[in-house]
């Protein structure tokens, strides 16, 4: 499989072509590395589009890569359960630097940033626990 038949690369790339910084493929899986400003927009796009219905984030998870600017990268993975589509997003942060909130389209991510917080320091801004803290 190619980025040329995937409905997600494409249909991101069709309603944010500014957004995907690179496309990967592991296992016929799109790997999109996004402009953090661009997450929470294209996170939308994922659940909402009707040909899409990415309507389950299955897995949260931070990567610590020390010596590189932008040390920490957030990794996502939302799945849609009627079309059987997988994806794989990632951004990057800087130490001290938020990350955006995908809880209010995603109800899983709420534990699953606030365990990126417990291991990495890493804020979400517009978690409704996290911003308290």
């Amino acid at each position: 499989m190619t980025d040329e038949t995937s409905p997600v690369v494409d249909r991101v790339r069709e309603k944010f072509p500014d957004a995907v910084v690179e496309v990967a493929w592991h296992r016929d899986m799109p790997s999109l590395r996004l402009k953090k400003e661009a997450l929470v927009e294209v996170c939308r796009l994922l659940r909402g589009d009707p040909a899409l219905r990415m309507d389950y984030l299955s897995n949260l998870c931070g990567v610590d890569v020390p010596g590189r600017d932008e040390r920490f990268e957030i990794v996502y993975h939302p799945y849609s359960i009627p079309k059987n589509l997988f994806a794989q997003l990632k951004i990057r942060v800087k130490e001290n630097e938020e990350a955006p909130s995908v809880t209010g389209i995603w109800a899983t991510a709420n534990w699953q940033e606030r365990e990126v917080f417990d291991m990495y320091g890493v804020r979400f801004a517009g978690h409704p626990a996290l911003t308290r803290i």
